[in-house]
């Protein structure tokens, strides 16, 4: 069954069809739902709503407020950028072209940073690579009376992470910091005082970026992503890194990507001074989370 032409909608259920039927072409998976987010959206109306008025009539100026987001989305632009924003461990998040879209295997950070922590009053936390803010902001509203050090070597994201921070009223919870990776902490003060380092770092491998969805190779910032040649790079200076700020027994967590948890495995027991390695696997069964120990010195007897 073939959708309304343009010149022919008339009603809302029309332009439903039609917008369906356009996202179905572009290969959009989830075609019929996302053109109901996308008409509710552009239409300022609930989803129930798109139902029971599909006899409604359509006016120009709604037509072509719609029509332009279907464009947006039949070139594969993500729906998060579009309807500007993205749910993550309940909380709605503000995102833009310049931070990355929170995905639902990064919450696995979050419920392993709360498991593993058992912080104390006054306990840092440092979230690398903020991006949105998710996960820093997340972590602000669950856990009271933290020091929570946010991240970024992008300007423009530090700005969306400050914004989502105020929306859900964590603003003064959280101190941000431009830089590369950790490097903005050498003049925080916070040398071996840091109790957990938390981090979705770029991790993939130059080799698989065109094969990446156009969404995310073309719509996403490529510095959030793309990490180098084996797409552990980041993985390897954090391991390395983190041991100047980790308290001992601090925790090290990081986001994985598929087949790297061997690797990066491999690398902490290399760079030396952690213990309790382990990983944690999301619900396809990928190891999706990398958790190690500051290891406490041994004394000096010599």
């Amino acid at each position: 069954m073939t959708s309304p032409a343009l010149s022919d909608i008339q009603t809302l259920g029309q332009l439903l069809a039609n917008a369906q039927h356009r996202l179905e072409q572009a290969g959009i998976a989830n075609a019929a739902q996302e053109a109901r987010w996308l008409l509710a959206y552009a239409l300022k109306m609930k989803h129930h709503e798109l139902a029971s008025r599909s006899e409604q009539l359509v006016t120009a100026e709604q037509l072509a407020r719609v029509m332009s987001m279907v464009r947006r989305r039949e070139s594969r632009e993500p729906l998060q950028y579009i309807l500007g924003s993205q749910e993550f461990c309940g909380l709605d998040f503000s995102v833009t072209p310049a931070v990355l879209i929170p995905r639902p295997e990064t919450e696995l950070l979050i419920q392993e940073t709360v498991r593993e922590g058992g912080f104390a009053e006054g306990a840092v936390l440092v979230d690398v690579g903020t991006g949105s803010g998710c996960v820093a902001v997340t972590l602000a509203t669950i856990l009271s009376g933290m020091r929570i050090f946010a991240l970024d070597c992008s300007h423009d994201a530090l700005s969306v992470a400050r914004g989502n921070a105020e929306r859900h009223g964590v603003s003064d919870k959280i101190i941000w910091r431009e830089g590369d990776l950790l490097s903005p902490l050498r003049d925080c003060s916070v040398a071996g005082a840091v109790d957990a380092i938390i981090s979705n770092p770029p991790y993939i491998a130059e080799a698989d970026w065109a094969g990446l969805q156009p969404e995310v190779r073309d719509y996403e910032p490529r510095c959030a992503l793309l990490a180098g040649l084996q797409g552990i790079e980041f993985h390897d200076r954090l391991i390395r890194d983190s041991k100047e700020f980790l308290v001992p027994g601090g925790l090290l967590i990081m986001e994985l990507g598929l087949g790297q948890a061997s690797l990066v495995r491999r690398v902490a027991e290399d760079a030396g001074g952690y213990t309790g390695l382990q990983t944690v696997k999301d619900e396809a069964g990928i190891e999706r989370v990398f958790i190690a120990r500051r290891a406490c010195e041994a004394p000096n007897h010599g």
